[in-house]
């Protein structure tokens, strides 16, 4: 799922292409992805892209009345924002010229014309999530806000009481859209990782050090590739979104050496989410137990590194 770096890129590529541009067209392929009843499609037509923005893990795009009333107060009834969400699978695809058809089969689900280009919106794979909202005013937009504080923004204390709310592990925590905007599966796997942090203590249980070495992480990591995918973005437009980059430490990672100790990353997997995690810089050797293998394999499972690599020996 494309996370805050990520959506940032995407806004990083848009500004520039649609941003004072008329919205001259949008056409719903999907009858699955219009999640919102008011205002209707063709209320958008004409209207001017002001401004772009982010909210979690969407992407909003902020429709003035026309090219002579754009610069009215964003507060407005008359504003419409288009919001959307490209959940797991979801992608955005920009063509300089004006594209005649959405792609075919169930992959397109929507097009944005404009006077310089179309915007595609397509979804890989058969659990159809991604969604388009349209709402009228900030009141309206405010409802997509899960609430969860921006951790880019945030000094310690405002990181502390976010992260502690409730009893959670850590990675539940950092990935909970009600404490935390904008980071999922990926980011969170590299922040845990530059903390040097278990992803299943709980949070309650950090002690001050671990919760400022938490929040630097954060910080840094989100930063660095911001930095990086936002570089590549103003050179062309990101059509190749992934959780998966060979330049990350640990996330997709399973089986490969740790580029800071060397030792094979670890992973836990539950339901359709994968926690990979390196066991000598975060847990102390520790493997966590992984619930499908540790059922499978009960007490043969590999308590550390050095147990693990004793089995591998044999």
């Amino acid at each position: 799922m494309p996370e805050l770096p990520d959506v940032t890129a995407y806004l990083v590529a848009l500004e520039p292409r649609i941003v004072g541009q008329p919205l001259t067209g949008i056409r719903i392929a999907s009858p699955f992805l219009l999640r919102s009843v008011d205002p209707p499609p063709r209320e958008v037509i004409g209207k001017t892209v002001v401004g772009l923005r982010r909210i979690g893990k969407r992407i909003v795009f902020h429709l003035g009345s026309g090219r002579g009333e754009a610069r009215e107060p964003a507060t407005s009834i008359d504003q419409i924002f288009v919001i959307i969400h490209l959940m797991i699978a979801g992608r955005l695809h920009w063509k300089d010229a004006p594209a005649a058809r959405i792609p075919g089969g169930k992959r397109g689900l929507a097009a944005f014309d404009f006077p310089a280009g179309t915007l595609l919106f397509t979804e890989e794979g058969t659990k159809k999530r991604a969604a388009l909202h349209l709402a009228r005013g900030e009141g309206a937009l405010v409802e997509h806000d899960a609430g969860g504080i921006e951790p880019l923004d945030a000094d310690v204390g405002a990181f502390r009481e976010a992260l502690t709310r409730e009893s959670h592990t850590v990675k539940r925590a950092l990935t909970d859209p009600r404490f935390f905007s904008g980071i999922g599966n990926a980011y969170s796997d590299e922040i845990l990782h530059r903390a040097r942090l278990s992803p299943v203590k709980l949070t309650r249980q950090l002690g001050d050090e671990e919760i400022a070495r938490l929040h630097a992480a954060t910080q840094a990591t989100l930063r660095d590739w911001i930095e990086r995918l936002s570089a590549e973005a103003r050179r062309a437009f990101p059509e190749k979104v992934t959780a998966f980059r060979p330049e990350m430490a640990v996330h997709g990672r399973y089986g490969q050496p740790c580029p800071d100790c060397g030792a094979p990353v670890q992973r836990i997997v539950h339901a359709d989410n994968e926690t990979n995690y390196c066991a000598r810089c975060q847990t102390g050797g520790r493997l966590l137990a992984d619930r499908a293998l540790s059922r499978l394999l009960h007490q043969d499972w590999p308590k550390s590194l050095d147990e693990l690599e004793a089995l591998t020996r044999r």
